[in-house]
């Protein structure tokens, strides 16, 4: 069987990569190519564009690279018809793979799609569910969305979330130690690093870790990084920064219920562009925008968005984190047990593959 994979961020790469290790497992001769990045590619992927080429932030840079991204959907088409491939899996990345879905759904009949992890709809786009249902099957990983495409008399598969598998809490290092995560895109990098910078600048006597989503981001950074005694350049995988952070502050993205499964409380931080913020007020109505909070239906992690994203504000919600610690690691072990499921990834494996076309 052959299999084309198309994500454009670092998460749904991550997320591809331990799907496709799992597919693996029911046929080690099974072909995937795609678009994706380092991750999908240590699995074997042939990759055909890396998402580094594809990376996009918000309405105004999607409609910015408009019809860079309607030629790029069209040679995926054509490569996919060359080599005869039956099989399609879209993760996340709304921006483009809707709009792909469509395309491809005209131009093959013969296909199936599998729309693994699909965008958050459920925050702002509504209006994209008649693009959704084109998909042949829905795979999500949140409990709540189960729910909310019932209402609109759509099925869904939901076996769990994959990270809660993956991730297992095992000793600690000493927890001294706040971890920064600055995102993966460029326009959210240049928008919160002066404020990291400004953090690690004022607060001395405080250990942080900064970790980047790419080399080039590292590049970018280093040279002003290096300047500061006490914050360190990290490449570790999360799951090993993690016993060595007690706290952490990152931006708004996956990344910060992959921080709540493995137990480091966090302050979540976001700042758009000023179009994007504009669009957003206009069209979120949500009470949380961070998984966690929204996972467990209450603040618990402090989310500071747009002018609340500053020195001063991010640290006193440190200061607050610290202080509740103990309090706050019970939250995420109560959430934690509310979502625990077993063999989750090879669920939705198995799903694919008994639902693919031979």
């Amino acid at each position: 069987m052959k299999y084309f994979f198309i994500t454009g961020e670092i998460s749904g790469d991550l997320h591809g990569a331990y799907l496709i290790n799992e597919l693996k497992k029911h046929n080690k001769n099974i072909k995937v190519y795609g678009v994706g990045g380092k991750n999908m590619e240590n699995e074997g992927v042939e990759i055909i564009q890396d998402i580094s080429e594809l990376a996009i932030m918000g309405f105004s840079e999607v409609i910015r690279k408009y019809l860079y991204l309607k030629k790029k959907a069209n040679d995926y088409i054509e490569f996919i018809k060359k080599n005869n491939i039956k099989n399609i899996v879209l993760i996340d990345y709304g921006g483009f793979n809707l709009r792909f879905l469509e395309m491809i759904k005209r131009e093959i009949k013969d296909i199936k799609v599998f729309y693994y992890i699909p965008p958050k709809l459920w925050v702002w786009g509504k209006k994209r569910i008649k693009k959704l249902v084109k998909s042949d099957h829905i795979l999500v990983i949140f409990p709540w969305e189960v729910s909310f495409y019932k209402q609109y008399n759509i099925d869904v598969i939901y076996y769990g979330n994959p990270f809660i598998d993956k991730y297992k809490i095992e000793n600690k290092d000493e927890l001294k130690h706040i971890l920064l995560l600055p995102g993966s895109r460029d326009q959210e990098i240049k928008k919160i690093m002066p404020i990291y910078i400004d953090i690690i600048k004022s607060e001395k006597d405080k250990n942080f870790i900064i970790k980047f989503a790419s080399e080039k981001d590292k590049k970018n950074y280093i040279k002003i990084i290096d300047k500061y005694s006490n914050v360190s350049i990290c490449d570790d995988k999360l799951e090993a920064l993690s016993k060595k952070a007690k706290l952490a502050i990152a931006v708004s993205g996956t990344v910060t219920f992959e921080l709540a499964l493995l137990e480091v409380p966090m302050v979540v931080v976001y700042k758009a562009s000023i179009i994007n913020e504009i669009i957003v007020k206009l069209f979120i109505k949500l009470k949380y925008v961070s998984l966690p909070n929204i996972a467990m239906d209450e603040m618990v992690f402090p989310e500071l968005l747009q002018k609340k994203c500053n020195h001063k504000e991010i640290l006193k919600s440190l200061d607050y984190i610290d202080k509740n610690y103990n309090f706050l690691i019970e939250k995420i072990k109560t959430m934690k047990k509310n979502m625990n499921n077993s063999d989750i990834m090879r669920k939705y494996s198995d799903f694919i593959v008994e639902n693919s076309i031979k």
